[in-house]
């Protein structure tokens, strides 16, 4: 008798690890489901196995080997604390436990695959960037702090495990920034903030990947393919098309306010104030030079087309955010009537139209 996999799921206490425990165990070539966290969600986890404890502990060694786990994906490499927890626990939960799970990884025979959720991120946000970035493009700028810090630690981890154990398919998802009705980011914040401060004379371009093609992807990545050939490898994985940050305001029927340059690190000031956690400078370089990436090698490699596009993606987070102060038909207009006026003063006129 040929048993299923055992699939080992790190971050399960979140909404969006608590969705993929629940569907990963309806695929019929998996036997069982170990979901892990240092604390107790508050959300079910169907049939799976749920085991509490802290990666960055050596303990998780033990859970490997009491279980037998053969497929580990590593959710919990985030960029906002869970419940009260803190920006460095956060840090220390996304690198120190990344380097503790990968060395029971590493002890474990049974381990044969590892899927890490990742972020473009990676790639930073810089004035002379690529239009379009591939997974082989390095950045032009390393991020300096935060979570995209993080996350370029983390896959640094990452490449020298698979180094360590190439018989193990490593497969690392590099996300856009995720949105959807549960979406938990500091952009997510950032959007839901009632007027949204913006750099004076940027309109960056931005790319969305919704929660629902996020756990599909994933669970794609925890298998081998049809072709019998392994998932290893780094992909790009973001929705079709982008969007303007003045185009997202206006879905949402949030008025901006533009500020100098000057003024970002006092606009990532104010955000904090306003709730909006672990708003680094690598948030605010996003929303001055914004980040757009390919993503051939998820659809030729891993087979898989994004069922949202980023605009229908950012339409379903703003559904549920409900209205803004302004309704989005009468912002429209009022923006339109202002593109359509000759610019004054040296200035210059818009040069994309919002929808």
């Amino acid at each position: 008798m040929i048993l299923g996999k055992v699939v080992l799921v790190t971050g399960v206490a979140r909404q969006l690890g608590g969705r993929f425990v629940r569907r990963i165990q309806r695929d019929p070539e998996v036997d069982r489901v170990v979901a892990v966290d240092a604390v107790r969600p508050e959300h079910h986890l169907g049939g799976a196995d749920f085991v509490q404890a802290d990666i960055r502990q050596p303990t998780i060694g033990r859970v490997l080997a009491e279980h037998g786990v053969d497929t580990v994906v590593h959710m919990d490499v985030t960029g906002t604390p869970l419940g009260s927890g803190s920006r460095t626990t956060v840090k220390e939960t996304n690198v120190i436990g990344t380097m503790q799970l990968l060395g029971a990884c590493q002890k474990s025979p049974a381990v044969k695959r590892l899927v890490v959720k990742s972020s473009t991120n990676v790639y930073g946000s810089a004035p002379r960037d690529p239009a379009v970035f591939t997974e082989t493009m390095p950045p032009k700028s390393l991020p300096s702090g935060g979570f995209a810090k993080d996350t370029v630690e983390v896959e640094g981890y990452v490449r020298g495990f698979a180094r360590r154990r190439p018989d193990v398919a490593v497969c690392v998802l590099r996300f856009a920034n995720i949105l959807g009705p549960c979406a938990d980011s500091p952009l997510a914040s950032y959007f839901s903030l009632p007027v949204l401060p913006t750099v004076l004379g940027y309109d960056p371009r931005l790319q969305f990947v919704h929660e629902d093609d996020v756990i599909e992807v994933l669970r794609i990545a925890s298998h081998e393919p049809a072709s019998g050939t392994l998932n290893s490898g780094t992909f790009n994985v973001a929705g079709d098309g982008v969007l303007l940050l003045s185009q997202c305001a206006r879905r949402l029927g949030r008025p901006t306010v533009p500020l100098l340059m000057p003024a970002l690190s006092w606009v990532g000031s104010m955000v904090r104030t306003l709730g909006v956690t672990d708003f680094s400078p690598e948030q605010l370089r996003l929303l001055t030079h914004g980040r757009v990436v390919s993503t051939a090698q998820m659809r030729e490699t891993l087979g898989y087309k994004p069922k949202y596009t980023t605009a229908e993606t950012f339409t379903d987070f703003a559904r549920s955010r409900g209205p803004g102060l302004l309704p989005p038909e009468a912002l429209s207009r009022a923006v339109d009537r202002i593109a359509a006026t000759p610019a004054r003063g040296g200035g210059h006129s818009p040069t994309h139209s919002a929808n």
